[in-house]
């Protein structure tokens, strides 16, 4: 079922364009450019990225060396272009999405025609739509409550899709997606149901990537590496274990336990450590080298992301859709991340990076590495966010030049701050773009890709 709105004032919309994998038991016009796009590339540290990471983007997405570090710097711009944008156009805005090898075109939507001027004063390209993202996030959110009431299992996966500006149900059954739909309550209009032959299932299974082996047995992969307070950890996923469950580490030597822990309805969770085991901030990469983490932002719908993971390694692709629902057989779990990059069982848990931006911890999806597959990730932010955690990262609290305490304002080092968040610093008021945790450096002042002054 999909739904056209005829009356669209811009082209129609493009072509259009999981599970919990637990490993056995065993020991056109680009972005902006200017001093605000160059902020944004160098607040993400896009040039710092490791010749690992950029010989995967080749791999994974067929693209050359030149494409495949100017997309980092393009998406950088891109995400910080249509923040800026999303602020401008308020309840019109209709999402945002990057295409092209290297990322160069940016494509915002609304529904207002009088937008399109200053969407391409901005260099994107206007898409005029009929339904606001905020339509489209309540339409998810009655699928969400109704799959509380009924089984999906049918119809795995549904999300908002930006691209063809409708809310996209995946099913084995159409029939199963219809059920869904009409137990929601939601408009019919602003879905689409697709018939797919996924079905996603758990990917169970201190650097992000490597492997640890539950107490109760089955191995999944490290996160992100953590700290609260003084204790140190990692953020993984909350199929891989239950709040007590105890850990063991890639040398099978004893690690820690779980202490929070939450599946379905959400899948995160974090492993504290013991003394014997430090938090580093790195993922594993192509043949083992450290990526760097600098910071958690998220990048837009089109932009590259890669995975490490402790069975298949390092592979990458792009973000499909935020803001997506899927079911397992174990329940449904909501606000994951869709992306084309492919894992298999024991992946779970391990770190989903986009440049040197933590994205999230995987969580399950279908397929595998030989043929392909459709994986979804649980965003980092809110999983920092519930757990009080904070992101070990190469500009921590710790590191030389930590600029101490801001000058009478209430932003903070380490506070997971939201679009549209405000705080004040230096005496001055200051409203956030892009969802990220603070980090040193990264003062409001500092990072125009971040912050807008209010």
């Amino acid at each position: 079922m999909s739904h056209r709105n005829a009356a669209v004032a811009c082209a129609a919309a493009a072509a259009a364009a999981g599970a919990l994998l637990l490993a056995p038991s065993q020991a056109a016009a680009g972005p902006a450019t200017g001093p605000a796009a160059v902020g944004a590339a160098g607040t993400l540290a896009t040039s710092a990225a490791p010749p690992g990471l950029l010989s995967a983007l080749q791999r994974d997405l067929g693209i050359s060396p030149a494409q495949a570090r100017q997309r980092l710097v393009n998406e950088a711009e891109a995400g910080a272009a249509a923040a800026r944008l999303r602020q401008r156009l308020a309840g019109a805005y209709a999402g945002a999405w990057v295409d092209g090898a290297d990322s160069a075109t940016l494509t915002v939507a609304t529904t207002r025609a009088a937008d399109a001027g200053a969407i391409a004063a901005a260099g994107a390209r206007a898409r005029v739509v009929p339904h606001t993202l905020a339509e489209l996030d309540r339409t998810k959110a009655a699928l969400d409550r109704a799959a509380v009431r009924n089984s999906t299992t049918d119809a795995p996966v549904w999300y908002v899709d930006v691209r063809t500006n409708a809310v996209v149900i995946r099913a084995a059954e159409v029939s199963a997606a219809q059920a869904l739909l009409r137990a929601s309550g939601a408009e019919r209009s602003h879905v689409r149901i697709v018939h797919a032959t996924e079905r996603p299932r758990a990917l169970y299974d201190l650097r992000g990537g490597d492997a640890y082996y539950m107490g109760g047995g089955g191995r999944c992969s490290v996160g992100f590496p953590v700290t609260r307070g003084t204790q140190q950890g990692f953020a993984t996923a909350g199929h891989c274990g239950r709040a007590g469950t105890s850990t063991s580490g890639y040398n099978q030597v004893a690690q820690g336990s779980f202490q929070a822990s939450s599946f379905p309805g959400r899948d995160m969770a974090w492993v504290a450590t013991g003394s014997g085991w430090t938090a580093t901030p790195y993922v594993k990469g192509a043949g083992g080298a450290n990526v760097q983490v600098t910071g958690s932002v998220q990048q837009p719908v089109g932009a590259s992301i890669c995975r490490s993971g402790s069975t298949t390694g390092w592979h990458c692709g792009t973000i499909q859709q935020h803001n997506t629902s899927v079911t397992y057989p174990e329940g449904t779990i909501t606000g994951v991340t869709r992306t084309t990059v492919c894992a298999e069982p024991g992946d779970s848990g391990g770190s989903y990076i986009s440049g040197s931006q933590a994205q999230g911890v995987t969580s399950g999806g279908s397929g595998d590495c030989r043929s392909g597959g459709t994986t979804f990730h649980q965003p980092i932010n809110p999983l920092l966010q519930a757990y009080g955690l904070t992101l070990k990262t190469t500009t921590g609290p710790e590191d030389p030049g930590d600029p101490g305490d801001p000058p009478g304002g209430t932003w903070t080092v380490g506070t997971v701050y939201t679009a549209g968040d405000q705080v004040t610093y230096g005496g001055a008021a200051y409203r956030c773009l892009q969802g990220h945790q603070a980090q040193p450096g990264w003062e409001p002042p500092n990072v125009p890709a971040l912050w807008q002054r209010a």
